[in-house]
């Protein structure tokens, strides 16, 4: 049990950090036993025991949630990043980290999240203009000689990459174009390595990273990017 707060001899009450922890939990808990969460998930991941973890979040603020096996297993509707989705839970207080998060119990739909509505109404408008048409794809070469990559120089993806070369076909040459690829202006750096390898002697290009939510992934869900992939005269995968 956490010690009471000292009295300091100037008269100030001095409390220990357990104990702010324990009385926070003492005033949350109780207040928040079973309760309703809409937001948007991101986040999320899946551990290897069957628990899932994720963010609900609104434009405002965020709340960490865990839905743990013994119910994870009874959910009639799987969340996905970018999906709205109203919790039902409890809130609980992790005193050792002083974190505060909802433990979910049922989630339903509550609608698409902001990102995916904007994506999909992207992906409208550029199928109207036939971006996606069948038509435009182009065919990979069987044997290439020289390939491009546009990715991240440090990016796990690169490395992957690099060995399933390395142990398939040594013999091919890697131009590597590096960019960003998450965060602000991530995608006009993405779209420019499209530009550039164009202009180069490859036989396809790629454009990769790593795995993430969302929102690490937006880069390669904007309109510059997209129109770099159709003007590029090389097969983009």
């Amino acid at each position: 049990m956490a010690a009471d707060p000292a009295s300091g001899g100037d008269g100030r009450v001095v409390y220990s950090v357990s104990e702010i922890s324990r009385r926070i939990k003492e005033l949350v808990e109780p207040r928040f036993p079973d309760v309703w969460v809409e937001g948007e998930v991101s986040n999320l991941r899946a551990s290897a025991a069957g628990h899932l973890y994720f963010t609900l979040k609104d434009d405002r603020s965020q709340l960490p949630a865990v839905c743990f096996r013994s119910a994870a297993v009874y959910l009639r509707f799987k969340p996905q990043n970018g999906e709205s989705f109203r919790a039902r839970g409890r809130v609980s207080v992790y005193e050792g980290r002083g974190q505060y998060q909802i433990i979910v119990e049922v989630l339903e739909p509550a609608g698409r999240g902001t990102l995916h509505e904007e994506f999909e109404r992207l992906k409208e408008r550029l199928s109207r203009e036939g971006l996606f048409a069948g038509e435009r794809k182009r065919k990979l070469p069987p044997f290439p000689s020289r390939i491009g990559v546009v990715t991240s120089a440090r990016a796990a993806a690169l490395r992957d990459i690099l060995s399933v070369l390395e142990r398939r076909h040594d013999a091919i040459d890697v131009l590597i174009c590096p960019a960003d690829v998450q965060g602000k202006g991530a995608g006009v750096q993405i779209a420019a390595g499209l530009d550039e390898l164009g202009r180069r002697d490859v036989d396809l290009v790629i454009v990769a990273r790593g795995g993430g939510s969302m929102e690490d992934l937006w880069p390669f869900n904007e309109e510059i990017v997209a129109r770099a992939i159709a003007a590029c005269p090389k097969p983009v995968v």
